[in-house]
């Protein structure tokens, strides 16, 4: 009896073996950046497509302006300095709180996408953690600014000139805010993992910030234990170059610009415009440095 062995078959799977390879990508400065881009993108489909969002968004900013600044404006006239229609005072607090939420609530879709599984299959790619974070607060930051640009088109309203420097000083100045306030949101889902809670916590801390940023009152003659209070708000250090970049274009004598628009002090010393937007961008920074830690960690 002649035995046959098949020695050619384990020679043929061990070929097809090693010609079988998976291709992964090597990890690099080109991938992060394809990484950020996609992040970037998948937050504008997002807000393109809910437009329900990019409404509700603009509600409350509208009523502050219009319902409350009109109703207090008649409690105000005569008392503020060069005649100034309340609305205008408030105008640049009011534009800043039309950013505050969206770039704070943009920041929760990463508990979404915990909760639902989608962030897990991020987390695995062959990315770093750093660019998923980056990409997210520039993402956050582009929705929040552009949701700006809506609510500055309303300046007229407020009888705050289109002036093209104007515009361009608050568009500018918005983009940063957008960017520390996505970046503070991306640190606080971080570490939460229930939406709910993550929206309990936001509106806990959203109207404070927004209150003690002098938006609705100026931050010169209040109590020490306000000032304080003021001093460490992020939100504080953008309204008051946005209030003075607005009234350095309205035809005001100088002594009521300073009245309407003091500018910080810390313990008598003017804080300068470029100072403040600086200490914003650090607090951005910061915070985005501390997300990215904390997505490190995260398994």
């Amino acid at each position: 009896m002649i035995m046959v062995t098949d020695t050619a078959a384990p020679a043929t799977e061990s070929a097809i073996v090693e010609s079988i390879r998976v291709a992964v990508p090597e990890h690099g400065l080109q991938h992060d950046l394809r990484a950020i881009s996609i992040v970037w993108r998948r937050e504008l489909i997002r807000f393109r497509t809910d437009r329900l969002r990019a409404v509700t968004a603009l509600v409350q900013p509208i009523l502050f302006l219009f319902i409350l600044g009109t109703g207090l404006s008649s409690l105000a006239r005569g008392s503020m300095p060069g005649n100034v229609d309340f609305k205008t005072f408030i105008y640049p607090g009011v534009l800043a709180m039309s950013v505050l939420f969206t770039a704070i609530f943009s920041a929760g879709s990463i508990v979404w996408d915990r909760e639902f599984g989608f962030l897990r299959e991020i987390l695995v790619a062959p990315v770093s953690r750093a660019s998923i974070v980056i990409g997210k607060c520039l993402g956050g930051a582009t929705i929040a600014t552009f949701q700006g640009i809506i609510f500055l088109a309303l300046a007229g309203f407020a009888h705050v000139p289109y002036n093209p420097v104007l515009l361009l000083t608050l568009v500018g100045e918005l983009l940063l805010l957008s960017f520390t306030l996505t970046a503070f949101g991306v640190m606080m889902a971080a570490r939460i993992t229930q939406f709910q809670a993550f929206m309990a916590l936001t509106q806990m801390l959203v109207m404070p910030l927004f209150f003690l940023s002098g938006a609705l009152y100026p931050l010169s003659g209040l109590p020490g234990w306000l000032t304080i209070l003021t001093r460490i708000d992020p939100l504080t250090y953008v309204v008051g170059p946005m209030r003075h970049a607005v009234f350095s274009h309205l035809s005001l004598p100088t002594g009521a610009q300073h009245v309407l628009a003091p500018g910080l002090t810390w313990a008598g010393w003017a804080v300068p415009v470029w100072l403040s937007l600086g200490i914003v961008a650090v607090m951005g920074l910061a915070m985005m440095s501390i997300a990215i830690e904390q997505f490190r960690k995260t398994e």
